[in-house]
């Protein structure tokens, strides 16, 4: 063999050589990249939480997390499913009577306004905020202890206890409703991640507490189950407990009509503005006319004749998985439409949310049935379907109620705002309630409510034809006019609302102990 083709055999050797190392680093960067992109998916929500702890502290993430995430996410869950067979098997009550007694016991939240303006304006041995927390954890656990010890209640006392429970959690929600709307305008770029951690804490409590909520109440009972809802009251005591306050000195009792009047006087001249109030009106009507009959489709979900006859497990998990539905909507809202349009979203969610309603009439029709899909399965997906077609739209109606509150009284008006939403949903459940009792559906009786699914789908589409009351805005721009969102007068109600309140790290408190 001659040296020129031992050189070529040589320098043929060395490019193959040089291309399968060009080959595999190809490769390794492939999967380099496909393993940072695992790493950053996974990363992506703990830097977000993280990000958020830095610029609006981790006492206000740690608070939302308690109030929602605990509170009524977790406590929710569990008073929801405990009330739905207390109110059945216990007090056994009429599907109308029931949705009736639902919506007194949420009547506390409507009232929210009058929470802000005693936390503002009404200190107690000269802290604000501290003795309300305190008291909402104390009212909440007594009540429920209350309603766990004593059986044979009469309807009129339970109602009682169910009504001070929820004004429990509706006074501990006021303070944070408070904290989100003031960072809302101080830092506007992070309003709807504000709302997305809201959002998200509320979800994934209420995955865990539905998960679990069926098979307590199977376990324990409705009632053992409100025993057990003193343990997130007590929480709320622990953040009234970890929260450093400076007391206010020589405070002017007097004053507190004065002050109280001046607020009223400024959350009246700030609805007048009809930049504000066509939005109000906008929400309460949404809310009336998506009529719930949420009660006469559980006695049905759970009747031995005419319905599936789930057990008490099944709805604790039909309820956890719809849960995780409202979850995958906070994080769509979050990734994907927190930038685009209020009415735009609003449109699309509100016509959704009329055609979601037409799942729970093909159940009742047993029409699943026919093309093969078990009840279970069709229950599921209906009622995760429902909950995030309701969070999509729930959620830019929260970001936009942040940006209609204006300087110095951020607290009390988004309570406003949020008690007028909920005075819809008062309505939307007493018509709901009115809507079973005419069509005569009681607790074995359930020809009609096929009629009652269909009037309530077509009411849902409704709001679609009131749409021009919402601004065409982004969640990024300001809808108040220039002269209200930057006027820095306050009264002396709201200018508490500035206060640095931090609540006082664990370990500091383990320290000094």
């Amino acid at each position: 063999m001659g040296e020129e083709e031992k050189l070529q055999i040589i320098h043929s050797g060395g490019e193959e050589a040089k291309l399968q190392n060009i080959h595999s680093e190809d490769e390794e960067v492939q999967e380099s990249e496909h393993n940072n992109g695992i790493c950053s998916s996974i990363c992506a929500p703990v830097n977000w939480f993280k990000m958020l702890a830095m610029e609006l502290h981790w006492n206000f993430v740690f608070s939302v997390v308690i109030v929602y995430g605990v509170s009524q996410g977790l406590g929710g869950a569990f008073s929801r499913i405990s009330t739905e067979y207390y109110m059945k098997d216990v007090q056994k009550v009429q599907p109308s009577e029931s949705q009736v007694y639902s919506g007194i016991t949420s009547i506390p939240w409507m009232v929210k306004p009058l929470w802000g303006l005693l936390t503002d304006a009404v200190p107690i041995l000269g802290y604000r905020r501290r003795p309300y927390f305190l008291f909402a954890g104390s009212l909440g656990v007594v009540s429920m202890l209350f309603l766990s010890l004593h059986k044979n209640l009469h309807i009129v006392l339970a109602l009682l206890s169910l009504t001070a429970g929820s004004a429990a959690v509706a006074i501990a929600d006021v303070t944070v409703d408070a904290c989100v709307a003031q960072n809302s305008g101080s830092h506007p770029s992070l309003a709807a991640d504000m709302q997305s951690l809201c959002a998200l804490s509320s979800s994934i409590g209420a995955l865990v507490g539905f998960s679990l909520s069926g098979i307590l109440v199977h376990l324990l009972g409705p009632m053992g189950v409100y025993g057990l809802l003193s343990i997130p009251a007590g929480l709320v005591i622990l953040v009234g407990v970890l929260l450093k306050e400076s007391p206010t000195h020589n405070f002017a009792y007097q004053q507190v009509n004065q002050n109280l009047t001046d607020a009223a006087k400024a959350m009246w001249n700030t609805l007048k503005c009809p930049e504000v109030w066509r939005p109000c009106l906008y929400m309460y009507l949404s809310f009336a006319v998506s009529v719930d009959i949420q009660e006469g489709m559980f006695y049905w979900a759970t009747d031995a004749k005419g319905g599936p006859h789930f057990s008490k497990e099944y709805i604790g998990y039909i309820s956890a998985v719809a849960s995780i539905g409202s979850l995958l909507g906070a994080i769509l809202y979050q990734y994907g439409l927190k930038d685009h349009s209020f009415r735009d979203l609003l449109f699309w969610t509100q016509l959704l949310f009329g055609l979601s309603g037409m799942l729970d009439l093909v159940l009742v029709l047993r029409l699943n049935l026919k093309i093969g899909i078990p009840d279970y399965f069709f229950m599921v997906m209906d009622a995760s379907v429902t909950q995030l077609v309701g969070r999509l739209k729930w959620m830019p109606l929260l970001v936009l109620s942040s940006k209609l509150c204006p300087p110095g009284i951020e607290g009390t008006f988004f309570a406003l705002l949020m008690s007028i939403d909920n005075t819809g949903l008062l309505t939307s459940t007493w018509f709901g309630g009115l809507l079973l009792h005419v069509f005569k559906i009681t607790r074995t009786k359930f020809h009609n409510l096929w009629l009652a699914i269909l009037i309530r789908n077509i009411l849902r589409i409704t709001p679609l034809f009131i749409l021009f009351l919402i601004p065409r805005s982004d969640p990024n721009s300001s809808i108040l006019p220039d002269e209200m969102s930057d006027s820095k007068e306050t009264t002396g109600a709201s200018a508490t609302q500035n206060e640095n309140i931090e609540l006082v790290a664990l370990v500091h408190n383990m320290d000094t102990r």
